[in-house]
């Protein structure tokens, strides 16, 4: 068994990333793909019920798209068809290439690669648009596996579903504690938090910010994905306290608990 102290000593080998806002910067791609969608099912562009749905939508960033459509709409007949018109209205703004990395994104990918480590790539969408986003990038060869909700169990963020399928499947770590997770949302935080990961970073290119991230559970939060390889070294060289044992009744890290790389 790994004792506490091993554990600060060994190596980050497993680092999930989120996709959308994270790694791939979309520029506000999924509201007005929610839009296009809402429109379909009678919502009327400005109206207040528009209005209503769509800061749901930016308070649940990061959650499965479907699981966000079966509570905007209620019965799963509506749901599905707005998820439906959604994939389809953001596979579109995809194709007319409206989508690019964020910048060193794909670096910081090759670079954790390059030092032995893992990189999975994980997201919200459904397997189609994830695979249509990876395909516009160039990036279906960047890392050895990509997880959207189904492949997970059907269960997106907050739960930690993908992080821990992650976990399991690549084999990379012999303790969920060695794995970092990096996101935009208040739910990647949630999500990374309740796998146990020992780095759940926030980063500024996405949805939320600085005070949410860190409400959430962030240990860190960066500017970009593109500083991640460097906390990780950090990390390691400083020999990273185990966050889980140290987080809250509640389940999420206390402020001591809190890094300040």
């Amino acid at each position: 068994m790994t004792s506490p102290t091993d554990i600060t000593r060994d190596p980050f080998r497993l680092v999930v990333l989120d996709m959308a806002g994270t790694t791939v910067a979309d520029g506000g791609l999924v509201e007005q793909a929610f839009s296009a969608a809402a429109q379909r099912l009678g919502v009327r562009p400005g109206s207040d019920e528009h209005a209503r749905q769509l800061a749901h939508v930016r308070a649940t960033m990061g959650e499965s798209k479907i699981s966000v459509f079966r509570h905007l709409f209620g019965d799963e007949d509506r749901a599905q068809r707005a998820n439906t018109a959604f994939e389809e209205a953001y596979g579109e703004l995809v194709d007319a290439g409206r989508i690019a990395p964020v910048p060193g994104a794909r670096e910081a990918v090759e670079r954790l690669a390059s030092e032995g480590r893992t990189v999975v790539l994980t997201t919200g969408f459904a397997r189609p648009t994830q695979d249509a986003i990876l395909a516009a990038l160039g990036w279906q060869d960047l890392v050895p596996l990509t997880l959207c909700p189904a492949d997970a169990g059907g269960r997106g963020r907050p739960f930690p579903d993908m992080v821990l399928a992650a976990f399991l499947r690549t084999g990379a770590v012999d303790d969920v504690r060695r794995t970092a997770v990096a996101g935009d949302t208040s739910y990647d935080m949630l999500s990374g938090v309740r796998s146990g990961a020992g780095i759940v970073a926030g980063v500024l290119t996405g949805a939320h910010d600085k005070d949410r991230l860190t409400r959430h559970g962030a240990t860190h939060v960066l500017g970009s994905v593109a500083e991640l390889p460097d906390l990780i070294a950090r990390a390691e060289a400083a020999g990273l306290p185990d966050l889980a044992a140290r987080a809250g009744a509640a389940g999420l890290p206390a402020a001591a608990a809190r890094a300040e790389a």
